[in-house]
């Protein structure tokens, strides 16, 4: 295949990407979903999230406190203590990287 047809294809994906995206917000005003669908679109923040997060999560990984517990698994429960108290994305963020960053720095002086 050549340079021109992977453009091509490139940019026509771009625009069924666009045209989807955008679709929503053109067409929100003429568009009247049922109070169920409203109901559930309202929880794909958090699925997205979660599908993002699980597999990263859970995924091997060379870092480990003690050699037994790996790092991701208390930044990930405090993160998720974060967010329920404080309904805040920034600071469940910050909190859960922070201390991700924190145990694998503490990790790697122990190793």
């Amino acid at each position: 295949m050549t340079y021109p047809y992977y453009w091509a294809l490139l940019i026509g994906m771009m625009i069924v990407t666009f045209a989807l995206r955008a679709s929503f917000v053109l067409l929100q005003d003429r568009l009247t979903l049922p109070p169920f669908v409203r109901q559930a679109l309202t929880y794909v923040p958090q699925a997205v999230l979660a599908a993002i997060v699980a597999p990263a999560l859970f995924a091997d990984s060379s870092a480990s406190l003690g050699g037994v517990l790996d790092v991701r698994i208390p930044a990930a429960l405090l993160a998720l203590y974060v967010a329920a108290r404080s309904k805040s994305v920034l600071a469940t963020l910050g909190v859960g990287m922070g201390t991700l960053w924190l145990l694998s720095y503490l990790a790697n002086l122990a190793t």
